[in-house]
């Protein structure tokens, strides 16, 4: 695991549209499955950029076999915590249960203490049982839920 690199945006893309055929692409009509192909570099680039976005990679072999991207939010009137946001995670099927996604919390949870955000948060789908279990053995919990319906 390391911080990402301009080298690894492909690698990234990838990454991102692996999360999003296999997680939004079956829990969520309503999302682009296609986005990380036609918007995922320009996103990418433009997060490695950016002084309060985290982007790591998970390397195997020279290959991009995950990614975490985080950001840090200041603190409002309306919300006077600065906070840190776990945007997205995704590590490669082959390479799940080896620790790679916990490494990658860790290094996220460092990076927002560092950063000096009071709390930290994520989203996840209610059905994706498997992120919740996840997410919760890291310590995050249910704080708010959604409710969607389609007109």
């Amino acid at each position: 695991m390391r911080w990402a690199r301009t080298e690894d945006i492909p690698g990234l893309v990838a990454s991102s549209a692996g999360l999003f055929a296999e997680d939004g692409g079956t829990r969520d009509p309503g999302i682009n499955v296609h986005w990380p192909r036609e918007h995922g570099a320009e996103s990418f680039a433009a997060a490695l950029e950016d002084p309060e976005r985290l982007v790591l990679v998970a390397d195997f072999e020279g290959r991009v076999v995950g990614h975490l991207m985080g950001s840090v939010t200041e603190a409002s009137a309306r919300r006077p915590v600065r906070s840190a946001t776990l945007i997205s995670l995704y590590v490669r099927p082959e390479h799940r249960r080896a620790g790679t996604g916990a490494r990658l919390v860790g290094e996220f949870l460092a990076w927002a203490t560092g950063r000096g955000a009071e709390e930290v948060e994520v989203t996840a789908y209610t059905a994706n049982t498997d992120a919740v279990r996840f997410y919760e053995r890291h310590g995050f919990a249910a704080s708010t839920l959604t409710l969607r319906r389609p007109l």
